[in-house]
């Protein structure tokens, strides 16, 4: 695992703080909730650069969190600080939902549910072209709820696309409730084995856990699923665990208490 992992969750929180208040606009704890998973795989476990066609292929599924995405791009050199400070402007790429016309982002997601289904393809292809390169798809646990997501998810095995790799963001709340009080799908890992699927469960706020089971997965065999346990709004303490944070945007208070927390869990 890369030591940098810890330091850019840390960088990729400070700017989704930070640009969610200039935009004004939501989906901040959600943007949270991955931000570990976002450094792990852009720390070192995604293979290649934009561009290059055999790069590793990274598909946000729970495409709300597009906001997280641009972060880990920016603080990886992957994206200017002037284009970051786009989001949501007149004219960007940088919409709340990450688009395809961005280097950086393989695949355009919003519609929930459809992102394991093109990560699916997108395995599938590479190995019909005898390529090396793997697939990685981020969703949420409420996405699940989609029937789509379990047509890929048998799709995958069947075809045993040991190169496509699924991470779960468990935070255990969607829009409108807790997920188990919406459709409970626990034992989630349990759920994906059922369809043959190779399982492991992290604490999805632990990078070093989170690159072992992202490298440890073989690329012979069965699809891989990291069911991640997180927490909303992690690292702000009036967010965590509170569901309008999944669309409301910060008044100037609340921007300084968030910016105050993330400088207390930096010192931790």
């Amino acid at each position: 695992m890369s030591d940098a992992a810890p330091a850019l969750a840390r960088d990729v929180r400070q700017l989704i703080i930070e640009q969610s208040y200039r935009a004004h606009v939501g989906h901040i704890g959600s943007a949270l909730s991955v931000a570990d998973i976002l450094a792990a795989l852009f720390a070192g476990i995604l293979r290649g650069e934009p561009g290059d066609g055999e790069r590793d292929r990274f598909i946000l599924s729970k495409g709300h969190a597009a906001l997280g995405l641009y972060a880990a791009l920016q603080a990886t050199g992957r994206l200017t600080h002037d284009e970051l400070a786009s989001f949501c402007g007149e004219g960007t790429p940088l919409g709340v939902h990450p688009e395809h016309v961005l280097d950086g982002v393989d695949f355009s997601t919003g519609s929930l549910g459809h992102g394991l289904s093109i990560g699916a393809g997108a395995a599938l292809a590479a190995r019909m072209q005898g390529s090396a390169r793997r697939t990685y798809v981020l969703l949420s646990d409420a996405e699940c709820n989609e029937g789509s997501v379990w047509e890929a998810a048998m799709f995958a095995a069947h075809h045993r696309l040991g190169n496509l790799r699924a991470v779960v963001d468990a935070n255990g709340q969607q829009a409108l409730g807790n997920t188990r009080d919406v459709i409970d799908l626990e034992p989630l890992g349990e759920r994906f084995g059922a369809f043959g699927w190779s399982v492991l469960e992290v604490d999805g706020h632990d990078t070093h856990a989170l690159s072992e089971a992202l490298t440890t997965a073989s690329d012979d065999g069965s699809p891989s699923v990291i069911v991640a346990r997180t927490t909303f709004g992690r690292g702000v303490s009036y967010m965590e665990s509170q569901l309008q944070w999944h669309y409301w945007p910060m008044d100037e208070k609340q921007y300084a208490q968030a910016l105050a927390d993330l400088a207390v869990g930096a010192g931790a």
